[in-house]
């Protein structure tokens, strides 16, 4: 029994995400929210409503699903688009710069 949440275009940096995303793989999911509770990072809420998500799936996946055994079986942070902006700069140039998005995807399931 598998379910899967993914969060789409989250404006924040994949290195900065995976930070957080790497604290619950392989955990227990009651205990990977009581991790992303303590967690001192910006970005942890946004990967606490993915991993709740990703439990909901599982209970509307099928009904006889035991919450307390699940586990965080995959977790990872795939790069999305980037925002080019640009910022003046001395004696009238300017400095292109990045802003860069994430995919988040939490996937729980039974460990077998």
């Amino acid at each position: 029994m598998f379910a899967k949440a993914e969060a789409r275009y989250i404006r924040t940096s994949p290195q900065k995400v995976r930070l957080v995303v790497d604290l619950i793989r392989g955990q227990k999911a009651g205990d990977a929210i009581n991790i992303l509770r303590s967690t001192n990072k910006r970005i942890a809420p946004s990967v606490e409503k993915v991993l709740r998500s990703a439990i909901a799936n599982a209970e509307n996946r099928s009904n006889d699903v035991d919450v307390d055994k699940l586990f965080v079986t995959e977790a990872y942070v795939n790069e999305g688009p980037r925002m080019k902006r640009v910022r003046p700069a001395p004696m009238g140039r300017a400095y292109r710069y990045q802003r860069r998005m994430a995919h988040i995807v939490v996937k729980v399931g039974d460990k077998d």
